[in-house]
């Protein structure tokens, strides 16, 4: 469920989800583009996404995910990819405000906003390796760009979690503050930005955004990570590893 408040030129975008940590299937991600389309169409001057409950957002929901017939592109290549394309090139400041878990595509959503604050014991990782599947929505570049190979690599095979403010001192996002005061010192933040001026912010975005997708190669990053979790969708692993998770079980890997 995905709620949509505007008032004072600001739009609140929240993952109202709390029983599955906000994890996202597609009908999710249709109603948050909608949910960003509107706020766009109301011309606010800023935007803050947060997640109620326990965590930001787990990822994609893939509680009820056939890994036999799983459409894992459309859903990352298409759909995903498309959301954070329209949260990154929209016309007003965008902010994210996270807490708990901030995995896969919630990642993502953080990764495509343009200003990120968290929690000093939120979740940020790559648990994937548990499920069969590889790290996606743009987790490589960021990771890559900011940790550099070695612990990029370490952080996915291991499916370590680091907090919000070991992922602050990283360099992955903005500013880290104790979990109670994360959403008034956000809302503080948005408020002032959203009465400043907004052209001039939205240059400043532009050349951000050039430099970052220069640098990172952001984009050609996410198709590749949707190509490659098609591919694994076809490994024994990967069908054991969604398996055991709905199962709630662990799950034992062969390799193949």
């Amino acid at each position: 469920m995905i709620d949509l408040t505007i008032s004072d030129d600001i739009a609140e975008i929240v993952l109202n989800a709390p029983s599955k940590l906000n994890a996202l299937d597609v009908e999710d991600l249709a109603e948050l583009s909608e949910a960003y389309r509107e706020a766009e169409n109301a011309e606010v001057r800023a935007l803050v996404l947060r997640g109620e409950g326990r965590g930001f957002c787990a990822g994609r929901d893939i509680s009820s995910v056939d890994p036999a017939h799983d459409d894992v592109e459309g859903y990352l290549g298409h759909r995903a990819t498309a959301l954070f394309r329209q949260i990154a090139a929209f016309s007003a400041p965008t902010f994210a405000a996270v807490h708990g878990a901030c995995l896969g595509v919630g990642l993502g959503l953080a990764i495509a906003s343009d200003v990120v604050y968290v929690a000093e014991d939120a979740k940020i990782g790559s648990p994937f390796a548990n499920l069969g599947a590889t790290l996606d929505s743009g987790g490589h570049a960021l990771f890559y760009e900011r940790l550099g190979a070695h612990r990029t690599l370490d952080l996915i095979y291991t499916g370590e979690m680091m907090s919000g403010a070991e992922a602050v001192t990283a360099g992955l996002f903005s500013r880290s503050v104790p979990a109670e005061e994360l959403v008034d010192f956000t809302m503080q933040r948005v408020r002032k930005v959203s009465q400043g001026a907004t052209q001039a912010y939205l240059v400043s975005k532009a050349l951000v955004g050039q430099l970052r997708d220069e640098r990172a190669g952001l984009w050609d990053s996410m198709a590749a990570e949707s190509a490659e979790q098609a591919r694994l969708c076809s490994t024994a692993d990967y069908a054991e590893g969604f398996s055991a998770f709905q199962e709630k079980r662990k799950p034992r890997f062969t390799g193949e």
